[in-house]
């Protein structure tokens, strides 16, 4: 629920302003294919209803934000291409080398989940990195990233959890990407914190 508000909030914020300033194309795009990739087993694998729908909303709507930042001819005019010079072409690759070399089980399917749990631990640098070179960041644009952030902690409970109920635990893959991932966030969390507790306008030191 805290990955689809952050979500939400980011179309909100897209739909209200008619903008993308302070959001980063690059990241949105790792997402989507993030999705793409996890969720081939949309029409192999039925878990249950609510399962199959969220793979549908998570992957529609970073499908619609893209495009909203790529062709809709008011929002894509705030897209700042400057900012956004996070090179993830590298981290692309870099994922999927690693997909090929540990995996769970050497599968089509197995392959890219892992590819993707690696892509997701990095896909918010592009975004940080943007954050950073702007120095300001709105209100909405920063709740964002504090509820991404806050979906990936929320995991590490859930993973602990998993650990001394079940007999078999073997994600081992999501929990050490994850534990990078909330890792990246820590710097942001702590100027957030202070942000909150001064009551002042975040801002990321360059």
């Amino acid at each position: 629920m805290t990955h689809l508000m952050s979500i939400l909030i980011l179309l909100l914020k897209i739909y209200a302003t008619k903008s993308c300033a302070g959001i980063s194309l690059k990241t949105q795009e790792l997402y989507a294919l993030v999705f793409l990739t996890r969720y081939l087993d949309q029409f192999t694998d039925y878990v249950s209803l609510y399962n199959s729908v969220m793979k549908v909303v998570f992957i529609a709507s970073s499908l619609a934000i893209v495009w909203c930042m790529r062709r809709h001819p008011l929002v894509r005019k705030s897209y700042d291409m400057d900012l956004d010079t996070f090179r993830h072409q590298y981290v692309l690759f870099a994922c999927f080398v690693l997909a090929l070399l540990l995996h769970e089980i050497f599968t089509f399917q197995e392959v890219f989940w892992a590819f993707s749990i690696y892509l997701e631990a990095v896909a918010i640098l592009p975004q940080l990195v943007l954050l950073q070179r702007s120095g300001n960041v709105d209100n909405l644009t920063g709740q964002y990233v504090l509820f991404l952030g806050a979906y990936r902690g929320l995991y590490i409970i859930n993973w602990i959890y998993r650990y001394f109920t079940e007999d078999h635990f073997t994600r081992w893959i999501a929990c050490v990407s994850g534990l990078v991932q909330t890792a990246l966030y820590a710097d942001f969390f702590y100027y957030y914190y202070l942000s909150w507790k001064t009551n002042t306008k975040l801002k990321l030191p360059a």
